[in-house]
């Protein structure tokens, strides 16, 4: 994939994403999203168990293992499905994605530049912090305009 089919992909998951960020940091009801709908709604285990076809203990284990953060996706879409409700699934970075590229590739070109840098120093030969910083930025340049895959190595 090109560079710029690189970049644009990376701007497009992160811009999908946007919309959830608000939902960070939400907190699950004690019991689990399943029982607090169900309560809501007014049903008891049995009733809900009934509306399903399950055995009442079958959904009470499930409430439970959805409440420990041990239910499978498949299960947890179809007892919501149960509840009228529908499973939103997704994975909300705490912050922006191309945010956390760009770090990287500044982290990469700082341990590389410096460490260089460092090297010189001891020989006495290091070069002025506004030479560094032009190869800072050109290094970056590089990285970021690179292999997406050779910021992770």
């Amino acid at each position: 994939m090109t560079m710029d089919l690189n970049q644009l992909r990376l701007e497009q998951v992160d811009a999908a994403l946007t919309p959830y960020r608000g939902v960070r940091g939400v907190q699950v009801p004690n019991g689990g999203w399943l029982r607090a709908v169900r309560e809501a709604l007014g049903r008891t285990v049995r009733q809900q168990a009934g509306r399903l076809g399950i055995a009442a203990a079958t959904l009470h284990k499930s409430e439970q293992a959805e409440a420990d953060g041990r239910i499978s996706l498949a299960q947890l879409r179809k007892l919501a499905e149960g509840l009228d409700c529908e499973l939103v699934y997704g994975l909300v970075p705490r912050k922006s994605l191309v945010e956390v590229v760009e770090e990287q590739a500044s982290r990469m070109a700082e341990a590389e530049i410096l460490g260089v840098a460092h090297s010189m120093s001891l020989e006495e030969q290091r070069p002025s912090d506004a030479y560094l910083r032009l190869q800072l930025d050109r290094r970056r340049a590089e990285l970021l305009s690179g292999k997406r895959s050779d910021l992770w190595r």
